[in-house]
């Protein structure tokens, strides 16, 4: 998954699965770090959005909304529900009503 930011670099999205647990990883081009966004599956129909951590590296740059942005379209598309448990998840959700339909509150 790319998620475009300039004409110059792009945040790239990875998700790795850990059984129960997993994270999406955005890396760019040129930058030292990686962010991630942590989730906790309680079943196939709901995860728990744990954590986002974005280094110092990556700050400015549209990484952790891009995680964010990741993690949203992986709900819709695999029909789970996300508990924003996550400060910045959830208030990224504030700021994105057009979300409702995967954020559960």
């Amino acid at each position: 998954m790319v998620i475009e930011m300039t004409e110059k670099s792009a945040v790239q999205i990875s998700y790795e699965d850990q059984g129960h647990k997993g994270r999406f990883v955005a890396r760019i081009g040129g930058f030292e770090g990686e962010g991630e966004l942590t989730i906790s599956k309680v079943s196939d129909a709901l995860v728990i959005a744990d954590h986002t951590l974005v280094p110092d590296t990556l700050r400015g740059t549209g990484a952790a909304s891009a995680l964010v942005g990741a993690l949203i379209t992986d709900a819709r598309a695999k029909s789970y529900r996300i508990v924003p448990l996550c400060p910045f998840v959830r208030a990224q959700s504030q700021k994105h009503p057009e979300w409702s339909d995967v954020i559960q509150h």
